[in-house]
């Protein structure tokens, strides 16, 4: 029989951007698909905007299927005690709800918006392959952020 009693339980750390469509659903797949041994991940929004398809699509290339996550607000967490915040726009961290800053430890991580790096590309003229790149490298960034966790900024 296993003793439990050296058992600490796992931080939950809450990816937080404003709807809960790109950046934070990246982030929540990367840390479940790769530090889901050492934490609990969660993502939410200040708003819902929907699961974004082409954020799906670049993760999927990466081999972590966040198809089946759906865009939640902040509040609809209420009840989950985090350790930390993880704001990933500016946005998310101006607005960040006082109540998510009481036991939690809030850190700012900005990463650039792929739909507004998409947008730029398309009006430029650019194929919607190389409108993904800007979603690519966001992606890559955020892996990278990741990776690198539990060690907080």
């Amino acid at each position: 029989m296993m003793s439990h009693t050296n058992a600490r339980p796992k931080p939950k750390v809450l990816f937080l951007c404003t709807g809960n469509s790109c950046r934070s659903q990246m982030a929540e797949g990367w840390a479940r698909a790769l530090k889901g041994e050492v934490l609990e991940a969660y993502s939410a929004g200040i708003e819902t905007h929907g699961l974004n398809p082409s954020a799906v699509e670049v993760m999927a290339e990466a081999g972590v299927d966040i198809s089946g996550h759906k865009s939640k607000r902040v509040d609809d967490l209420k009840d989950v005690p985090f350790d930390f915040v993880v704001t990933v726009c500016g946005h998310a961290h101006e607005t960040c709800p006082t109540w998510l800053g009481g036991k939690a430890r809030v850190v700012h991580v900005g990463f650039d918006d792929p739909p507004k790096l998409a947008g730029e590309l398309a009006a430029q003229g650019a194929d919607e392959t190389a409108q993904l790149d800007g979603y690519r490298r966001v992606r890559d960034e955020i892996k990278a952020f990741v990776e690198k966790l539990p060690e907080w900024p």
